[in-house]
């Protein structure tokens, strides 16, 4: 049996934990055995995109402290890969660890061994297990908002995308300028409230372009800043991560 270990995200750990057992149950149903740190935390994402890289340090540090334990049940030659249900947390440990300890000897060799296990989950479900129809059903109309980190710093695009076509009963519309920003950037939020507000409305506006219900994202920084859009502009429609509709059947 394929071990994996979750890296949960500290928004869905603490807005959003019905997406973890989304992601355990689709996981667990691809006879994959999902490993979860209990100690895990921020992986520092913030502070880092804040310019604050000694306040970064050692909650980078402590998530490779996490992940390097692999599971008991795992032989020490065994590669165990990191599963993240979050573009911008994957991108963190995957990329941003890197640049974070370029100049340490000492931590930049654990930063790289911890990247090359890192995957997003749709990267996961599509590039390493080749699987795009995982028998979810979602009745109705939905459309796909990509987020920055995911499509433009992972690269990942085409597995939502195909992972989305094959959910009986959905009928998947495209998502006007589906590229642009929701608003939300972690700290960019709190730090152009204005620029963000704007951003926010315009992705809004072109939800309900789309007549759909449901707006499927992949990454739960842009559920919360765009669900809380909907929510105080009292609109009906709705934010899902994409792990939700896919557990779903």
């Amino acid at each position: 049996m394929t071990t994996v270990q979750l890296f949960a995200t500290c928004l869905v750990d603490s807005f959003y934990p019905q997406t973890g057992e989304a992601v355990v149950s689709i996981l667990r149903r691809l006879g994959v055995d999902v490993e979860f740190a209990r100690d895990q935390t921020c992986c520092g994402q913030p502070n880092f995109n804040a310019g604050l890289r000694a306040s970064a340090h050692p909650m980078a540090e402590h998530t490779i402290r996490v992940l390097e334990r692999l599971p008991k049940s795992l032989k020490t030659s065994e590669v165990c890969d990191i599963v993240i249900p979050s573009g911008s947390c994957a991108h963190m440990i995957k990329h941003g660890y890197i640049e974070l300890f370029a100049d340490d000897p000492a931590w930049l060799p654990r930063a790289q061994a911890l990247a090359s296990r890192v995957y997003e989950l749709t990267e996961f479900l599509v590039d390493k297990l080749g699987v795009t129809d995982l028998g979810a059903r979602w009745d109705g109309t939905v459309t796909y908002h990509p987020s920055c980190h995911t499509l433009r710093g992972m690269g990942i695009d085409r597995q939502p995308r195909a992972l989305l076509a094959n959910v009986r009963g959905a009928t998947v519309v495209d998502l006007p300028h589906a590229e642009e920003c929701c608003g939300f950037g972690g700290i960019f939020s709190v730090e152009h409230p204005e620029l963000s507000a704007e951003w926010l409305n315009r992705k809004i506006s072109n939800l309900e372009a789309t007549q759909s219900p449901t707006l499927v994202v992949a990454d739960s920084g842009c559920r919360l800043h765009i669900a809380g859009g909907l929510h105080r502009q009292k609109k009906p429609q709705k934010v899902v991560h994409i792990a939700e509709v896919l557990a779903n059947q």
